[in-house]
């Protein structure tokens, strides 16, 4: 294969070479032959004669096949064709790149001429005062150079193939005498046949011996050589004169075959294996096989307790950690350890350690927290016991000192019988008799003490078990804090979103509400929702998700949530609301990356948090829901028939990039419920978010239910013990404003209309029985009036609305708001505004695709003082005097 690679790449490049040097030559014959002709004798007395053509064309063709090119052209400088090899070209206007021989240059060239693609070269005629008169071309077709290599291509080709014959005959003739020599092995077999033959004789640690049939040694591996101590030139030298035991020398030189027969070399016991080979049924040569069985002996029994603490080890580690709870790990740390390094293991933890806390130093004063291999009836101390250990215990020097203590005999030590004599006679009696204490250690700080017992049966502890004790301790200690770690992170966040969630529901009389919130068994979430109370007998129901679980969910959430109510106080439509939500987000998180990024300790972005926001309209039922990609808000009519409310698909909040936000709208008879939830309640890995929506929607339809039935029964249907993500979910049944308690007029652009809306008003507001805040209205209502009047767009509406409160509502078609501002001396207006203020407990404005509505809420209760009234006569006075 080789060499036909290497005779292809040579052809390849033969031809390549050949048809290069070919269009070289054609270059050269063409020039040549375009020069010599141009230089011609009488050339340019032909040229200028009456017939040029009938002279030149039998010179030029004469040429032509002297010179070899396919024709000889020659051209006057108009362009007419005097010669060509095609005599119907002659005579012909011809228009080609020969500018340059025009200009006195010759020049040589490839393009598509008359006879195809062709290699030109083109010479200037010149007359005696050296006058260009004519152009001589020469041109060779490319099919010319083609059809030259071609001719020489059955030489490379027959060539090349009688290279690779003879490759191929003279590889067949070595790999012939190679097998026969190799016995038909091949290069896979011969190497492998050397590795092999090189570990058993150098890499093996086993010793190896060949015996001729004479008693000579014939081979020994460099193992052998020093199991035996053999001479450097042993080899070929007789087996009983290399000074071996004469045991071993018998048998290496007799035909008896052995197995595993033990021998003595020196201070060493060695185990010999020895085999015969034959050929043609005559014993010839002997195989030995040798190995150090010394230190195997001694070593087989501590090899077989280092397995047994690899194997405890292995076990720590899988079975230490498996929880986030500080007093899981520490029983699982006592449980490993049991039987099979100890009989008894306890463990004692600082108090601190236990609630999550940082140790603040190293106490004596420690709980025991787990206790593995005692009966029921043992004598230590029980588990939640608060050990104060005395000065001078193993357990207050491991404490105070940070190491490990071991007592091997505790019959004979006092110090350990210090902490209490009563029960370490117990102890003993109980037949405990060794004890190894180990500091339990993270970051350089004691958060507690492992306590490793032996009892009768089992041999006192030494140094090499107090190595494995401090692994197994070291292990134990990562895992308790990242525990206590995790326990002390976990009640952070569950303290933040305690207090960043709603902690009850606002009073509204529009809605019955009901919720629930289940956090995710992998900890604290970023889920959130809100009953908004909104002006004009509307209320705003808000659900939201954070991606993620811990503090920086909660707190994200508590950021989400406060901007959300923050919005809401703008009275902004769904729509506007969830776009300034979606830009806030993006801000946050540029703002975190430029803050934070660089740190080790950089917050992650917001992203991925998602929101559903939706108004209900008391008064027409109108519902309009916008959201940031969270679940539609299931809807179900009275009749039991539930559905999906589906604003246009929009992305989670910081990725709308501008894209604008579009709602959904939808008219509800009374007592219609809304059902809000996070996809916490949708996730489950045994179906899709089809199939869950779907689930939903019969969970929640059906016959007119409470709002609490109707979350008791969503989660029993749709969760599964231990949710992995948190489930929020919001459940309203609607109300509608009886039209009773609704009142409203159409106002014309005149400032004379005041004066009777008003007075309507004040009929309306006495039939209502509200008497005591009748000129509060009023006065609020001609100021807004008259504000409307003078300064906005038609149409202007009037609406009172009778909750808890009287809301008083002047809209019309501009969207420009009034703002207080402080009035001059000299204004004669300004001032209308201070007074809605003071009557009012809230008033605000709000925008709709019609323009704007100015509203201002009364307690039922309020009534306005003297001085109030004098001064609201004077004002009131003004304005009848305006409208007359």
């Amino acid at each position: 294969m080789l060499v036909i690679l290497l005779v292809a790449a040579a052809l390849v490049a033969v031809v390549v070479q050949t048809r290069r040097d070919t269009m070289a030559d054609a270059r050269h014959r063409t020039l040549a032959a375009a020069e010599s002709f141009a230089h011609a004798p009488g050339l340019v007395d032909a040229l200028n004669g009456p017939d040029a053509s009938a002279v030149l064309q039998p010179l030029a063709e004469e040429t032509r096949k002297a010179a070899g090119v396919d024709a000889l052209i020659v051209y006057r400088l108009d362009g007419i064709t005097l010669t060509h090899s095609d005599l119907s070209q002659l005579g012909k206007h011809v228009i080609g790149p020969y500018a340059e021989a025009a200009e006195g240059r010759a020049f040589t060239r490839t393009f598509n001429g008359a006879l195809g693609p062709s290699v030109i070269s083109a010479a200037p005629v010149k007359d005696a005062s050296g006058q260009v008169v004519g152009i001589v071309s020469a041109p060779v077709t490319v099919e010319t150079v083609r059809m030259t290599v071609d001719r020489q291509l059955p030489v490379f080709l027959v060539s090349a193939g009688t290279a690779v014959a003879l490759a191929g005959v003279g590889a067949a003739l070595v790999s012939s005498r190679l097998r026969r020599q190799t016995h038909g092995l091949g290069p896979a077999e011969m190497t492998r046949m050397y590795e092999h033959h090189d570990a058993v004789l150098h890499a093996v640690r086993e010793g190896v011996l060949i015996i001729g049939d004479d008693g000579r040694l014939l081979l020994a591996n460099d193992e052998a050589r020093r199991l035996l101590d053999l001479p450097p030139d042993g080899e070929g030298r007789p087996v009983a004169g290399l000074g071996l035991d004469p045991r071993t020398a018998e048998l290496l030189t007799s035909e008896r075959i052995a197995t595993d027969e033990v021998h003595r070399s020196a201070d060493r016991l060695l185990s010999l294996n020895k085999r015969t080979t034959t050929t043609l049924g005559l014993h010839r040569t002997s195989v030995v096989t040798l190995r150090d069985t010394t230190e195997l002996r001694a070593l087989s029994g501590r090899a077989e307790v280092a397995r047994g603490r690899l194997q405890l080890l292995y076990d720590a580690g899988l079975r230490i950690g498996s929880t986030l709870d500080v007093s899981r790990t520490a029983e699982e740390l006592a449980h490993v350890a049991v039987p099979g390094f100890a009989d008894v293991v306890t463990v004692e933890l600082q108090d601190p350690v236990l609630r999550g806390e940082e140790p603040s130093g190293a106490s004596a004063e420690l709980r025991r927290t787990a206790v593995a291999g005692l009966a029921e009836d043992h004598p230590l101390y029980p588990v939640g016991r608060l050990i104060h250990f005395a000065q001078g215990t193993p357990m207050a020097i491991s404490v105070a000192d940070g190491r490990s203590v071991v007592t091997p005999d505790l019959a004979g030590s006092s110090g350990w019988r210090s902490q209490d004599p009563a029960r370490a006679r117990q102890i003993l009696d109980y037949g405990i008799h060794s004890l190894a204490v180990v500091p339990l250690q993270a970051r350089g700080v004691v958060l507690g003490l492992v306590n490793f017992w032996r009892s009768c049966g089992s041999r006192p502890f030494d140094r090499e078990d107090l190595s494995f004790a401090e692994e197994v301790a070291g292990r134990a200690a990562v895992a308790i804090d990242n525990a206590r770690r995790y326990t002390r992170e976990h009640a952070t966040a569950v303290t933040l979103q305690r207090s960043l969630m709603p902690r009850g529901l606002p009073a509204q009389d529009f809605l019955d509400v009901a919720h629930r919130y289940l956090p995710a068994q992998s900890g604290v979430g970023g889920d959130w929702f809100d009953v908004i109370p909104l002006p004009g007998a509307r209320v705003a129901l808000v659900v939201g998700d954070v991606v993620g679980h811990g503090l920086h969910a909660a707190a994200t959430m508590g950021r989400l949530r406060i901007a959300v109510h923050n919005f809401s106080s703008l009275d902004l439509p769904p729509d506007e609301l969830i776009s300034h939500l979606d830009e806030l987000v993006a801000h946050l998180d540029v703002q975190d990356e430029d803050t934070e990024g660089a740190g080790d300790g950089a917050r992650p972005a917001v992203t991925g948090a998602t929101c559903l926001y939706v108004v209900y309209d008391s008064v027409s039922g109108l519902v309009t829901a916008a959201t940031a990609g969270h679940p539609p808000p299931a809807l179900v009519h009275p009749d039991g028939t539930a559905t999906f409310i589906r604003p246009p698909v929009s992305p989670p909040l910081g990725l709308g990039a501008g894209m604008p936000v579009e709602t959904a709208e939808a008219v509800l008879p009374e007592g219609s419920r809304l059902v809000l939830y996070t996809d916490g309640l949708l996730q489950n890995r045994t179906r899709d978010l089809d199939a869950a929506l779907e689930s939903l929607r019969r969970a929640v339809g059906g016959p007119d239910r409470r709002p609490e039935d109707v979350c008791a029964g969503v989660l029993a249907a749709l969760t599964d013990p231990g949710p992995t993500d948190d489930v929020a979910l919001l459940v309203a049944r609607t109300r509608l404003l009886a039209p009773e308690r609704v009142a409203e007029w159409d106002v014309e652009p005149d400032p004379a209309a005041v004066s009777p809306v008003r007075n309507a008003c004040a009929r309306k507001l006495e039939e209502w029985g509200l008497d005591q805040i009748s000129f509060g209205t009023e006065l609020i209502l001609s100021e807004l009036i008259t504000n409307a009047v003078r300064y906005g767009k038609v149409p202007i509406h009037v609406r009172l609305l009778l909750t808890d409160t009287l809301v008083c509502e002047v809209s019309d078609g501009s969207s420009t708001a009034p703002h207080i501002r402080r009035a001059k001396d000299t204004d004669e207006g300004g001032r209308g505004l201070f007074l809605v203020a003071r009557y009012a407990e809230r008033w605000g404005t709000r925008y709709s695709g019609r323009g704007k509505t100015i509203w201002a809420s009364q307690a039922l209760t309020n009534s306005g003082t003297p001085e109030d009234e004098a001064l609201g006569d004077m004002f009131l006075g003004q304005w009848d005097d305006l409208e007359l």
